[in-house]
């Protein structure tokens, strides 16, 4: 099966939409490596992601802020493991979405990735096995613009070269989506495989 969208870009979030998030035995690792409570833990992984995804600040000042407020003492080579653990546990693709972005790039479908991520996911989406799929990729970090910020799909648009009527945007997250439409981008929230198929094939020619 192919899906053509001839005329259009479809802009892709990474994080739960192509890959899963961390898995149960994912962040049991993540817990074990840090020796803090999860109750403690999770608010504290997410409080800065804003900064690390915007490339305010790198990996290891992450960590690092994060084990001074839980008043755990990780010396450098704990940080790693932890970094190790949480990039890892980012890396496992959905495969049906997987599917849908080789039929879109068959199809000859212009496709580019937007995310909001560290510095540290760039090579890993330029130079995965999933990089033939797509000719741009927009990392927040190297931007210092994290969606659902509208300048940063202005942006996006303007690297592309396109105008908002000719792109497409799919994430996860509603405010994300929102952000591409405040500025003409018909964007799709991403829940399961087959409503992406579904919004991609209103578009798609035959």
């Amino acid at each position: 099966m192919t899906l053509r969208i001839p005329d259009r870009v479809v802009l892709f979030d990474y994080g739960e939409v192509i890959s899963h998030g961390p898995s149960a035995a994912d962040r049991a690792e993540l817990l074990q490596l840090a020796a803090v409570h999860a109750d403690a833990f999770w608010p504290e992984y997410w409080r800065d992601r804003g900064l690390l995804d915007q490339g305010r600040i790198d990996a290891a000042e992450y960590w690092g802020r994060m084990g001074r407020r839980l008043g755990a003492t990780w010396p450098p080579s704990r940080i790693h493991a932890l970094w190790v653990a949480d990039f890892r546990s980012w890396l496992s693709v959905n495969g049906e979405v997987f599917d849908v972005l080789h039929e879109l790039h068959e199809g000859g479908t212009r496709l580019a990735l937007l995310s909001n991520a560290g510095f540290d996911y760039g090579s890993y989406f330029r130079y995965g096995p999933m990089a033939r799929f797509f000719e741009r990729f927009f990392v927040s970090a190297e931007l210092d613009l994290v969606k659902p910020d509208p300048a940063i799909y202005r942006h996006v648009l303007g690297e592309l070269g396109i105008t908002a009527d000719r792109a497409l945007f799919v994430d996860n997250k509603e405010e994300n989506v929102a952000g591409a439409e405040s500025v003409g981008i018909a964007g799709h929230v991403f829940v399961t495989a087959d409503g992406l198929r579904e919004f991609l094939a209103s578009h798609a020619v035959a």
